[in-house]
């Protein structure tokens, strides 16, 4: 008996063995594809290397190399790379180390352009660049991949300079002809990127004159024609261009991804949604002046909100995005206060929440392509009660898409009141007087008012908030039917406009173009009007404004769009909320700008001093 046993033991023992060995045998192949990989891209950098300084003695033996008087030789570092120069001046800076965070919901694709999300847009961010951005202090545009801009006299063309010796990750040169590319392809209508498109259209023409200089012909006067233009995310085209040729290939992707910013995927054609996880690497060859900080980004996906704070706790994630319930309680825990900081702030970019209602389903009007209907809901909706109860006061009412402290805001339109009889009022109008044996209304031709609301499952506010709704809709005759709904699925629903209602948020910016969400053009298939709204004279007001480049003007014609929309209520406007994070202490230079706070700011302007570092070391 003994013996047998020895022998079972024996085995048990050689089968641990056997699987360490392959283990370790896995990480020795997988660190030598990583070297083999890292040892192919030097190779690729000598033979680049090697033709530049080729074809800088042939240019300097024919005696036509001169230094750009808009090049970085000139002007020293970029601006946009001033605040990061301050941070690694700090005596405690130290580069290294990994920043983790977490997304509430996975991603259904990393594809630029292709992509809708905020949270595909945040990791994008890393790897994409643009020709400008905006001081985050002032709040004026400031030149990245651009060393220099000019408009011409009628403010129809826009011709860029861009900085010498851009590339991209994978060490191919970035030139004029990779920003004439990318409009081109955005363009193209096979490319499922009608959002963009959409703005797009103001331009006629964008072209390069050489390597380095790139012309944008407006078709007609725009006034955020620099964020347009200045804004484009550019696409290599020596990567992208294959996809013109196969462009479901694109459309169909979910991680194609390759650009010159800090930050890389390892394998720009890799990533999926099943990893679970956005991990990005440092990119070696980026062109930039400093380095960025960390060794990687990494986003996990974690779709609990109790999993995410016990992640946190844990230390394996460096934010946490608390909940109002939450966050008095979390303040106070000392064990939490200990390794983080709180953040309580409104953002002065904070998008809005809001309820959308379908006006057409099936080629048919439904019940919200009423503007009286509309408005009824609006008065049934107790946002403030919402702010009260659910959001615990940190949040504040919308009245519109425009930041309160805007000036394309009407100080003098008030968030719509709570008001159940001018509500019953409204629906009478419409049709909806008497109830059925259930108690809900009915309209003359007996149809009860019922219908679905959409949201997103695992967001526990956005529950208890449609759960009061329910509660508060029941009162007057209405039947709310909670639908909650995975975010892949909402996006898919959101793209096939398929849906009675829906409860969402848009992000915003310092001067807000409702043309995206509003105008009657972009009901289109993938546009961003999913709720089929048509409105003529918004259609004219949103126009006019677009193309006003005074901005005195502008902000009154913005601000008659807005007094069209917020009497014709297409949304239910609900809030803004405040942040309100918990941050890891060892993250250092943490600050609040004209934008925000900095934690997601590019250039990368934080970093985690040597002793408090964790990852890679």
């Amino acid at each position: 008996m003994s013996r047998h046993l020895g022998w079972i033991v024996s085995l048990i023992v050689l089968g641990v063995l056997m699987l360490l060995i392959m283990v370790q045998v896995d990480r020795q192949w997988e660190r030598l594809t990583t070297m083999e990989n890292l040892m192919r891209e030097q190779v690729q950098d000598l033979r680049s290397l090697r033709t530049g300084l080729q074809r800088l003695q042939d240019e300097l033996a024919a005696g036509e190399f001169a230094f750009s008087a808009g090049g970085r030789q000139a002007q020293g570092l970029p601006p946009a790379f001033e605040r990061v120069r301050q941070m690694t001046e700090r005596p405690d800076y130290a580069d290294g180390d990994w920043l983790v965070r977490a997304f509430p919901t996975g991603l259904a694709t990393l594809t630029p352009y292709v992509s809708s999300d905020a949270y595909a847009s945040e990791v994008q961010a890393y790897v994409l660049e643009s020709l400008l951005q905006r001081d985050p202090d002032t709040l004026e545009w400031q030149g990245l991949l651009a060393d220099s801009w000019t408009f011409s006299e009628d403010g129809m063309i826009l011709t860029f300079r861009l900085q010498p010796g851009l590339r991209f990750s994978d060490g191919e040169p970035l030139t004029a002809r990779d920003v004439a590319f990318t409009f081109r392809f955005v363009m193209d209508e096979r490319i499922a990127a009608p959002r963009s498109r959409a703005y797009l259209e103001k331009l006629e023409s964008v072209e390069a004159l050489d390597d380095l200089t790139v012309v944008f012909t407006f078709a007609e006067p725009y006034f955020n024609a620099l964020q347009l233009a200045g804004g484009l995310d550019v696409l290599a085209e020596h990567f992208y261009a294959r996809y013109l040729d196969e462009p479901e290939t694109f459309n169909q992707s979910r991680g194609i991804l390759l650009g010159s910013g800090p930050y890389r995927l390892a394998d720009p054609l890799s990533w999926t949604p099943d990893s679970g996880r956005v991990e990005l690497e440092r990119n070696p060859r980026y062109w930039g002046p400093i380095d960025p900080p960390f060794d990687r980004l990494v986003w996990r996906v974690i779709q609990n909100d109790s999993a995410r704070l016990t992640t946190f706790r844990n230390g394996e994630i460096d934010v946490y995005g608390a909940r109002p319930r939450e966050y008095a309680r979390l303040r106070d825990d000392a064990a939490l206060r200990e390794r983080a900081d709180t953040y309580e702030y409104m953002s002065p970019t904070a998008g809005y929440a809001y309820i959308a209602w379908n006006q057409e389903r099936g080629g048919e009007p439904t019940r919200f392509a009423d503007p009286r209907v509309r408005l009824a809901m609006s008065h049934l909706t107790d946002v403030q009660r919402v702010i009260e109860e659910v959001m615990l006061g940190y949040a504040e009412p919308a009245v519109s898409p425009f930041n309160p402290r805007s000036p394309q805001h009407d100080p003098e339109l008030k968030p719509i009141a709570y008001n159940v009889e001018r509500a019953q009022e409204l629906l009478a109008e419409a049709g909806y007087r008497e109830r059925n044996a259930d108690g809900i209304l009915i309209n003359e031709a007996g149809e009860p008012f019922i219908f679905d609301l959409v949201f997103f499952q695992d967001n526990e506010d956005t529950r208890r908030m449609v759960l009061f709704l329910r509660d508060i809709y029941a009162r007057a005759g209405i039947l709310l039917r909670p639908r909650p709904t995975e975010w892949s699925v909402m996006l898919d629903l959101l793209n096939r406009k398929d849906f009675d209602a829906i409860t969402l948020a848009w992000t915003s910016g310092v001067e807000t173009d409702i043309f995206q969400m509003f105008h009657s053009s972009q009901t289109v298939s993938g546009g961003d009007n999913f709720i089929h709204y048509r409105n003529p004279e918004l259609d004219r007001a949103i126009e006019a404004a677009r193309s006003e480049v005074d901005e005195t003007k502008r902000m009154e014609l913005w601000r008659n769009a807005e007094r069209i929309l917020y009497e014709d209520q297409a949304y239910t406007f609900l809030m803004r909320r405040q942040t309100l994070a918990f941050i890891d202490r060892r993250i250092e230079n943490l600050q609040q700008t004209q934008l925000g706070l900095n934690l997601s700011a590019i250039p990368v302007e934080i970093f985690v001093p040597l002793a408090q570092q964790r990852y890679g070391r």
